[in-house]
């Protein structure tokens, strides 16, 4: 396939292989769809859609299809060469997008389809599907399925990856409004709901983060789908995430004791939780460890989270080149996630560096570690507070004695592997449709 445009300010890019120089064996082929280009793996669903991506390429020649919604993401796209037989990489406007997603009041739809649903898309999955002649699809988020929903192609044999239980993201989001803000919300899950139920019933499988999402989506569907659903854990790379490496010098790493929390910053969930905590509990800390600093590592923070930064002892860095410095040398790590779903990737993270962690309880679901003296899983603000201070003063305690005992790493390495979580990935595209789940 030939390059699509390569203007300054590309719209989509389709490249194949064989334009760069790289020859592979044949395979058979796979279209992967993805809503956000899983390249570079720097938050929590990119990351997941990578190493999914290397996995199935290791089975297939994979043709690869999905959005563009950050700038910064572009200049990535050839790395992707490496990991498929073909791309298709489409620039996504934020603001049209919004616009279309309205649409979705008129046909009775789900913001989320119209958002997602662009007709060059479409016409190039209809396109690649014919010329390859693709008979297996894996799709990325619910968003994406929509353009593998028709009739025609129902003989091909379609996964699709939900991750979370999205619409049960939108009751949580719903909880927290009142008039018109909580209609929304209750609308938005209602009708995704009653989407992720049709997709279940086409698709041959319906993977999810973790065996509590798998279970929470189960207690919807008739009996018969049920083992059409799955759970299938995300992973670390532990070879990056590794204590013992060499990081490179980031020079907003702070050099007096803080806390750190780390995440995209444009995220509802993120920007939900650091301000909780700057809200409930950093004052608690500050009245004890006057000189601590809170540090929000994470790209793109929105007008709130920039506005936090105005306040004692906050540092909100923006994107950095490396978060493991901030991690690796943070007293503790906190995630006081207020809403979740699923895994998150960034207590994963820094357990796999052996930091300590405060997270609250919904941060800790489906990764299932037990509290012990560097994990603590508190909801209440003073107790959380008071876990941070402790963490504070074993830093500072640690400076002198150069001793740490943190054994979070280990449960890491037991339980969250990539080469462990996905080992069962690629038997769901097998004749039999065999699935040993890992959990």
């Amino acid at each position: 396939m030939a390059v699509a445009a390569l203007a300054i300010e590309p719209v989509a890019w389709a490249i194949s292989r064989e334009e760069f120089g790289i020859i592979s064996m044949k395979k058979p082929s796979l279209l992967f769809l993805a809503h956000r280009i899983p390249f570079p793996p720097n938050k929590g669903d990119k990351i997941r859609s990578f190493n999914m991506l290397k996995k199935l390429g290791e089975q297939f020649d994979v043709h690869l299809g999905c959005f563009i919604d950050d700038p910064f993401d572009q200049q990535f796209v050839a790395e992707l060469n490496k990991y498929c037989k073909s791309l298709y990489c489409l620039k996504q406007n934020k603001l049209l997008a919004k616009v279309k997603g309205l649409s979705g009041f008129i046909n009775a739809k789900p913001i989320t389809l119209p958002y997602y649903f662009n007709r060059k898309m479409q016409l190039w999955v209809d396109a690649i599907i014919a010329e390859q002649q693709i008979g297996k699809i894996f799709i990325y988020s619910s968003s994406m399925a929509q353009y593998c929903q028709q009739s025609k192609f129902n003989s091909l044999e379609r996964v699709i990856d939900f991750v979370d239980v999205d619409s049960d993201k939108w009751r949580q989001y719903a909880e927290k409004k009142t008039g018109i803000a909580r209609w929304f919300y209750t609308r938005e899950q209602q009708l995704l709901a009653k989407f992720e139920d049709e997709i279940c019933l086409l698709f041959n499988h319906s993977l999810f983060v973790s065996a509590d999402e798998a279970e929470l989506f189960k207690e919807r569907q008739p009996k018969a789908l049920q083992s059409k659903v799955k759970g299938l854990l995300n992973g670390v790379d532990i070879k990056y995430f590794d204590p013992n490496g060499q990081f490179d010098h980031e020079p907003l790493v702070p050099k007096v004791p803080f806390i750190c929390f780390t995440g995209a910053m444009d995220y509802w969930a993120n920007v939900d939780a650091v301000i909780w905590f700057n809200q409930f509990v950093w004052p608690l800390i500050l009245k004890q460890q006057p000189d601590a600093i809170f540090c929000i590592v994470g790209g793109n923070p929105s007008a709130e989270v920039q506005a936090l930064a105005r306040q004692k002892g906050v540092l909100v860095t923006g994107r950095v080149k490396d978060v493991r410095p901030f991690i690796g040398k943070a007293d503790c790590i906190v995630a006081p996630l207020q809403i979740a779903r699923g895994i998150q990737n960034k207590v994963l993270e820094a357990m796999s560096l052996n930091k300590a962690i405060v997270v609250t309880s919904m941060a800790m679901a489906g990764i299932n570690a037990r509290r012990s003296a560097d994990i603590d899983i508190v909801d209440d603000c003073q107790v959380f507070a008071d876990c941070c201070i402790k963490h504070l003063e074993q830093g500072q305690a640690l400076a002198v004695d150069n001793v740490d005992n943190c054994d979070n790493r280990a449960w890491i390495m037991h339980h969250f592997t990539w080469q462990q979580t996905l080992a069962p990935l690629n038997q769901l595209f097998q004749q039999d449709g065999a699935f040993n789940e890992n959990i």
